[in-house]
């Protein structure tokens, strides 16, 4: 199912917006509504990020739905936007981050796709990140900062992943063996390229997006784009999502 722009303009890359969660975290929020069209100052979550995308430089975008997939479709096509915005609907199955990108993936038509989750606000330059994706040629760009969070991407000198790390447990998987890192917090942005989708499991079951990554840094080039901690919140949890409205009328 597509929703067609007002305009047709070139794309720099195409958006994928992963908005198809349980939000179980917002609950009692989301008992009635998905987490994607929570209102921030009024505007639902996925107004905003439709809107960010396309100030970025998509002009088609791929939102995937499942908890209350009708309603969120029926938000779509009740408006009209400066995008082109398919539907990959998962109302079968869920797919987590991974399973999600790949099943998504025949809609794609740019060599870029920005992938963005719903419950992610963010006031960085994301045509600044694309910029550096495209001059390092990296087949995929993740965006990282400096923030305490228990699970933490390792980076090389370079920027490039080479492991992770959960600061609770201890756990570390490394891309090839111990190496000297630093931490960064993954920030649920990235900009994939189709070599990367094509490397990913089939999407008959659900899987993670991070593990996938992490095995396919032994063989690309997966690097990050570090960004100002202060331009972003997850506000996927209730205690963020009651600061949400403070950091859009900054």
């Amino acid at each position: 199912m597509r929703y067609f722009s007002r305009y047709e303009q070139k794309k720099d890359m195409d958006g994928f917006i992963l908005a198809a969660g349980l939000g179980t975290r917002m609950l009692p929020l989301t008992s009635a509504k998905p987490k994607a069209l929570l209102p921030v100052g009024g505007v639902p979550l996925l107004e905003r990020c439709i809107n960010r995308l396309s100030e970025a430089g998509c002009k088609h975008l791929v939102v995937n739905v499942h908890h209350f997939a009708a309603m969120v479709k029926d938000f779509i096509a009740s408006r009209r936007w400066d995008v082109a915005i398919d539907i990959s609907d998962e109302s079968d199955m869920l797919l987590d981050t991974g399973g999600a990108l790949k099943k998504a993936a025949p809609l794609f038509n740019d060599d870029n796709i920005l992938v963005y989750n719903v419950d992610i606000l963010s006031r960085f330059s994301l045509q600044a990140m694309l910029q550096q994706h495209q001059q390092t040629g990296n087949d995929a760009t993740l965006a990282v900062s400096r923030r305490d969070t228990s699970r933490q991407l390792l980076l090389d000198d370079r920027g490039r992943l080479r492991g992770w790390h959960n600061r609770d447990t201890d756990e570390t998987r490394w891309v090839s063996g111990p190496a000297t890192t630093c931490e960064r917090a993954f920030s649920g942005i990235a900009i994939v390229t189709p070599r990367l989708i094509g490397t990913l499991p089939e999407a008959d079951h659900p899987y993670p997006i991070i593990p996938e990554y992490l095995r396919a840094a032994k063989e690309q080039a997966i690097g990050t784009f570090e960004h100002d901690a202060a331009q972003w919140i997850d506000v996927g949890k209730p205690e963020t999502y009651k600061e949400a409205e403070h950091f859009v009328n900054q």
